[in-house]
Formats: C-alpha cells, structure tokens, sequence
C-alpha cells in the first residue's frame, strides 16, 4: 500500500545527518568511527521513536492473550520509583487505548507520527519547551505522554536499546560499505527503475513491528529491529534490501495487474510481494555467503553450505505462496538469468496461475 506524505506539521525541515553523525545524540562515546560517507542508506537510532516502538510493543503485548509476549519480566522496567511506575504506566495505558489496535506499517497516521519522531530524534522534548524548533507538531496527548515517558525511558531502558542499536549498524555498515552499490545498482535493473537519489533513512530500534522490519512510503523509510534474530549477520543485508524494494518495484505490480486485465483474470494477492522476497533473496545469495564464509573463517568447520534466503528461512513459501514458488523459479529466475524480457516474465507467470 502506498502511503501518502506526512501531513502533520513540521517546524523543522527534514532532518538530515552525515554518517559521521548517524547516531542520535546521547552521553555514550560513538562505537565505530564511519569516516566516508555509508552508500545506499542513512542509519539512525533515535531516542524518540525507540520510545514510541517501545510504548507501543508493551501495550499490544499486555492487551495479547499470549503471555508469552508479554514484556513484564523485563529487568530494565523493575525497581521504578513510585513517580517513575505512575509515569510509565500511564503511558501504556495511553497506548493501549489510543495506538495499540493500529498497524505500524498500513496506518496513516502512525506512519506520519514515526516520520515525526524520526525528525525531531535530537530534541530534549517534543513539545518546543526548550528550543521552540522543537515542538514537533503532535497531537497535545502523545506529546505530554511521550515527554513525561522519556525520563524514565532515559534512565532504564534506552541505554540498553541504543547500544544494541550501534552494535547492530556497526556490524552491517562494513557489509553495506562493501557491496550496497552493486547490489542496489542490480535490483534498480531488475525493476527497470533508478535507485533514490538521496541515502534511504533507516531507523534502528529495539522494535519494529511483528514481522521485525518494515517500510514505509514517501518518504521512503525503513525501520529494523536490532535485537530481532531474524535481522542479524548476513541476513540483514536482504532485510534491508529486501524493504528498501518496496520503494522501487511499482514496476512489478503495475505489470502484474496490466497482464490480469489483459487477460480477465484475477489479480494474485501478494504475488508481487513474493516476487520481492524471490528477487532478494536472489541477489543477495552470493554476497551473503561470501560475507558468512569471510566471518566464519576458513578454520571454524563450520558445515554451512550456502545462504538460506529469508522467504525459505521464514516458510513463507509454505503458507500458501507455493504456486507463486513454482512459477517464480520457473518464469522469473530466466529473466533474472537474462535469458527473457521483464515483460514475457511477467506474461508468463500470471498466464500460468
């Protein structure tokens, strides 16, 4: 689904910071030292939306029937104050009613309000009480609610989340840094399209919706999960070319839904999806292995034996995408072997669905 621009007000233009200076400001000394600009991406692990993900995981996990999910016995949350609990609890229970019910990724206005937080990341508060730039436009409720949360976000759980955070980007920057070019020069080829001019922001956080990463549009952005073990190593090399994809393949569903027309036939849900995951996957293989092979060494005795793209990992393909499997192997692999044209690939996959 393409999202539409933030409407919410800004009082600052968009944020934009060199590499050098991609963590948000905090007390703790910068873990790797970027000196040449990152190509392809703009990371980011900013104080404000790392609150408002972690606000928002902790309500939909206390309204969940799943107890499993359910964040209490996280030690960076125990031995609160009893103004420190009052505060924090009220912001959950906000959450809770207000948030916890929408889609981080479909809507609107969550989208709009990560974009904010995302902007003003450098600002003591929200509400422009120190620097009148600041006042970030919110809804008065979410900005009293996330200023009186940040104090004790601050001192109980943030350090944890923006260490994880830089320890994430530090480990997948020499991955990006080595091959984020070619490969986003080669997925710009396979969808017939130009790759964005401007770095894609990447917002790294704690948490990043269920699924541990999502996008989302115009801008284009993505947020990931540090901590999520679907994101680590190599892997995080597709995740993160695999959501920077959605901003670039219209190409793929505007061929998808002409051919159906054409043909009178229904439109596959979520075929242009798994032609995504297929195509990523694809080109991320080899990188990926070489970069698990370099960090396993050639002394480890590790028995791995070649890269497992996510949609494999994940068993995306077994939860009813096994046709799209077969036709994308069987049609979509020659186009990106260079043996069809994107629009015969195309043709023939929906003719043989």
């Amino acid at each position: 689904m393409r999202l539409l621009g933030t409407s919410i007000r800004r009082a600052l233009l968009p944020f934009v910071c060199t590499l050098p200076l991609f963590f948000a400001s905090t007390s703790f000394a910068q873990e790797e030292t970027i000196a040449a600009p990152l190509p392809v991406y703009e990371f980011h692990s900013g104080f404000w939306l790392n609150l408002h993900h972690t606000l928002y995981r902790i309500a939909r996990a206390q309204r969940s029937s799943n107890s499993a999910a359910n964040p209490t016995g996280n030690p960076g949350i125990a031995n609160l104050s009893p103004a420190e609990q009052r505060a924090w609890s009220a912001a959950i229970s906000f959450y809770s009613k207000t948030y916890a019910d929408k889609d981080l990724t479909v809507s609107l206005e969550m989208v709009l309000i990560k974009n904010q937080l995302g902007d003003f990341e450098t600002c003591e508060d929200l509400a422009g009480f120190k620097r009148k730039s600041c006042d970030a436009g919110l809804p008065a409720k979410l900005t009293e609610t996330l200023d009186a949360a940040a104090p004790v976000y601050r001192a109980h759980l943030w350090q944890e989340h923006d260490r994880a955070n830089r320890r994430w980007i530090s480990a997948v920057a020499p991955l990006v840094r080595r091959s984020g070019l070619d490969l986003a020069h080669r997925l710009a080829e396979i969808y017939q399209t130009n790759w964005p001019k401007e770095r894609i922001r990447v917002d790294v956080t704690s948490y990043a919706s269920a699924t541990g990463a999502y996008t989302t549009l115009e801008p284009l952005r993505v947020s990931v999960s540090s901590v999520d073990a679907r994101n680590q190593g190599p892997e995080a090399l597709e995740v993160l070319f695999h959501e920077a994809s959605h901003g670039i393949a219209d190409s793929v569903q505007d061929a998808i839904f002409r051919e159906c027309r054409q043909r009178e036939k229904p439109i596959p849900r979520d075929l242009w999806h798994a032609l995504l995951f297929y195509t990523t996957g694809e080109v991320i293989r080899p990188v990926a292995l070489n970069a698990a092979d370099s960090a396993r060494g050639p002394s480890s005795g590790s028995s791995y034996s070649g890269y497992v793209p996510y949609a494999v990992r994940e068993g995306l393909y077994k939860r009813g995408w096994e046709n799209y499997l077969r036709v994308l192997t069987q049609y979509w692999q020659p186009y990106l072997d260079g043996n069809v044209t994107f629009e015969d690939s195309i043709a023939h996959m929906v003719s043989a669905l």
